[in-house]
């Protein structure tokens, strides 16, 4: 028997619309600001990620897999965490453009002299300013989604799926730039599994 939605759709039927509304986020003109990431990714002596809820588990991602590509990365409240500082840089994401717990951050390292980027759905609503880099992931959020009509993906779950996907990319573009490949990535999973 196949399983139906509210308003009749089969799982099959929703996952394709899914995917669509993904693949909707992106443009060309999306990916423009990675080679400038990567640069400032490879560049930094330590990268320290962060964001909330959702968002925190695709920036948990991200840091994991900047790990496998050799960089220092760390996540916000984990015990290993060093202080930032010049040469450092918090990248955090904030898609609906302002959180109180980001917005603290940035402060406290943007004042130790660390960079600072931002991923955001909304640029036009963050509340700090002077990043070094501003990343538009232009996706609803839990921000703007009681004003969309005719989506499947509920709350802030497009933007979050957009994130996971353009780490990906990010990933790849980086793994080239550092001259890393699949095999030195894996070599630097954990084996404590």
């Amino acid at each position: 028997m196949m399983s139906m939605s509210s308003d009749g759709s089969s799982s099959h039927e929703l996952m394709r619309k899914a995917i669509l509304e993904v693949e909707g986020v992106f443009t060309p003109s999306t990916f423009i600001p990675i080679e400038q990431l990567c640069k400032k990714l490879s560049s930094s002596n330590s990268i320290v990620c962060y964001g909330v809820g959702r968002e925190g588990l695709m920036m948990k991602s991200l840091t994991m897999r900047l790990m496998h590509s050799g960089l220092h990365a760390y996540f916000v409240g984990d015990m290993n965490v060093p202080p930032v500082g010049e040469g450092d840089l918090l990248l955090v994401s904030a898609g609906p453009g302002n959180f109180s717990t980001v917005n603290a951050l940035i402060d406290v390292a943007k004042n130790a002299g660390a960079s600072v980027s931002i991923f955001t759905a909304q640029p036009n609503l963050l509340t700090k300013k002077g990043f070094d880099q501003v990343i538009h992931i232009p996706a609803r959020t839990m921000a703007d989604d009681k004003k969309a009509k005719d989506f499947v993906l509920p709350m802030g779950s497009l933007y979050e799926a957009a994130l996971f996907l353009y780490f990906e990319i990010i990933i790849l573009k980086l793994r080239d730039y550092l001259g890393e490949t699949a095999d030195s990535m894996r070599n630097r999973h954990t084996n404590l599994e």
